[in-house]
């Protein structure tokens, strides 16, 4: 049996199938394509309770145990003041911990009080509450010895987010797989990059995971949800038409550009 699947073989549905391969080849193409795991890395997966993000944990888990280049995990969910409204806020953190339990994943629960940071007059957005996550998971990361950050970003979020820059600013630029932060001695990774969100879904209802995402209601009427209802009308929901929009912000031919 292979040292990789070993891990989970006891749990009939924690065993490689069919969608959840397909996904665990797409990360580890992008993994390798983008240079993303060096030898000694300490990676800390930020774990919303999500499906993406839970994904990307099970096949981390399973790829530490034979990767030919050793590194560390570790998850941190990051829980939030918003109330039931709010990420984080009604994640069961039990049922996140004892799931990375499952998987040999060191956990780790930070809380962060995006509202109470809010100053006189100032009202809650989307930028502020992620800013103020993603601030503290670095320092968290810092303070730990992690020096990477495994993020569950896909294909789609990539894309929507390169639309939303060239509608909105007029910027050809969007989430990359890999980013150095300028302030801190960090990486940011995102595995599956490669990964289309329907089949990141296909594989955790194969696992039978449970998702718990963000029921914010800042974010019901966003430009984000906005632009994904305009990606799938462009691209007509096909992947060949998704991995050409993917392919082309590498295959960039400055002549033929204004």
């Amino acid at each position: 049996m292979h040292a990789g699947k070993a891990l989970f073989a006891h749990g009939s549905h924690f065993a490689m199938k069919n969608a959840c391969t397909t996904l665990a080849k797409l990360v580890e193409i992008a993994l390798r394509r983008y240079e993303m795991i060096e030898p000694g890395d300490r990676i800390l997966l930020a774990v919303s309770g999500g499906k993406d993000s839970s994904c990307l944990a099970w096949d981390m888990a399973i790829k530490r145990q034979w990767w030919e280049v050793p590194f560390d995990l570790g998850a941190c969910h990051v829980a939030t003041d918003l109330g039931k409204a709010g990420i984080g806020a009604h994640v069961d953190d039990s049922w996140l911990a004892e799931r990375m339990a499952e998987w040999q994943i060191p956990y780790f629960r930070i809380d962060v009080p995006v509202v109470s940071r809010l100053k006189p007059g100032e009202r809650m957005n989307c930028y502020w509450c992620a800013t103020q996550r993603r601030t503290e998971l670095m320092k968290f990361a810092q303070a730990h010895g992690y020096n990477k950050i495994a993020l569950g970003h896909h294909m789609d979020d990539i894309l929507e987010t390169l639309f939303m820059n060239m509608l909105r600013k007029g910027e050809f630029a969007t989430m990359p797989p890999v980013m150095p932060y300028r302030n801190y001695p960090l990486t940011v990774i995102r595995p599956l990059a490669l990964c289309e969100e329907r089949q990141i879904i296909a594989c955790a209802q194969e696992l039978k995971l449970t998702s718990h995402t963000c029921s914010c209601t800042f974010n019901l009427e966003g430009e984000r949800r906005k632009t994904r209802q305009m990606l799938e009308t462009l691209t007509g929901g096909s992947s060949h038409a998704k991995r050409n929009l993917f392919n082309a912000m590498s295959r960039i031919k400055p002549d033929y550009l204004a």
